[in-house]
């Protein structure tokens, strides 16, 4: 049994009088103890799908589909709340904005492990400091005192892994948990959030639109574009061979430390919502393979690709 499923998900907001489609068909699943990157462009679903895991989806949205986690019903109001404060935890993009300035970090810390877990306050801060110094913190006690504004960018990322690490959940969201760090930092919040994830057995879906990124640390990848998965595979198959020409795009588009490219190629056009995509496949616009039959109805996803071309095309090394 998988630990998470998606089935069909869809999600639409209101907008005046209309909905606005933001996902749409969306089939998923993450084992336990497995990473999965979901991919694509900004605009492409990524996030809405993370967030709909556990309900925090905007105001008025309609949602349809069925998420299950450990083959249950994802449920609602005080059993969701429980949900999201032992068993699954969000790593959000910016974590200024999602930690409290006007109170310490050893409250952001200690709080869920006091109110949520019944740790004494004396043993909550003693873990605390462990928890600093496992994700490259260390003067924990000292950090602890400290309000949020008085830490960098990076060393405020790794205290909202700590703070996730705390509750050890079953499932981490991780949604662009590096996007506003620098390259080095990136690289090491990566390595320390996907090494202790290891350690502790812990699965983990990864938002990023860093395909290279993700590839490096899931073991599977989905490929998201106009709100649906496009691809599936193992990370190193898709990576080596992928079957879907935006995955190709995205391939080719990123740097090389062994090639030299004088201009990188790009996909040409823009990234389409789901609610802008035309009838048939939302990608046939940009697609140098597209036929006039591709912009007639919506290739479906069979698990792996959706793209009616994916088995005639060999999609490595090509623009």
């Amino acid at each position: 049994m998988s630990l998470l499923s998606i089935e069909r998900l869809a999600l639409a907001v209101p907008a005046g009088r209309e909905w606005k489609t933001l996902v749409e068909e969306v089939d998923l699943t993450i084992g336990r103890g497995e990473a999965v990157g979901l991919v694509g462009e900004s605009g492409s679903g990524k996030s809405m799908t993370a967030r709909a895991v556990i309900g925090l989806t905007p105001p008025g949205a309609r949602l349809s589909g069925r998420i299950l986690f450990e083959g249950v019903a994802v449920p609602s109001g005080r059993a969701l709340r429980e949900l999201r404060a032992r068993r699954i935890a969000m790593i959000f993009q910016d974590p200024r904005a999602h930690i409290n300035p006007v109170r310490s970090v050893g409250d952001f810390l200690t709080e869920a492990m006091v109110t949520n877990l019944g740790v004494p306050a004396r043993e909550a801060v003693a873990r605390a400091v462990r928890l600093l110094a496992e994700v490259g913190i260390g003067d924990g006690a000292r950090r602890l005192r400290q309000y949020p504004h008085e830490l960098s960018g990076g060393l405020l990322q790794r205290v909202m892994i700590a703070s996730v690490l705390a509750v050890e959940p079953d499932l981490i969201l991780a949604d662009e948990p590096t996007t506003a760090l620098d390259v080095t930092t990136q690289s090491e919040v990566m390595a320390i959030l996907d090494d202790l994830r290891r350690e502790r057995g812990m699965a983990m879906l990864l938002i990023t639109h860093d395909l290279e990124l993700a590839a490096a640390t899931c073991d599977r990848l989905a490929v998201m574009y106009a709100g649906r998965i496009v691809e599936a595979r193992p990370s190193h198959e898709l990576t080596a061979a992928p079957l879907h020409p935006y995955t190709s795009g995205l391939l080719l588009s990123r740097p090389s430390l062994e090639e030299v490219a004088h201009r990188l190629p790009v996909i040409p056009g823009r990234p389409v919502a789901a609610f802008e995509a035309d009838p048939g496949c939302a990608f046939a616009p940009r697609c140098a393979h597209a036929m006039p039959s591709c912009g007639e109805a919506r290739p479906p996803f069979d698990g792996t690709v959706a793209c009616v071309r994916a088995a005639e095309l060999t999609l490595q090394g090509e623009p």
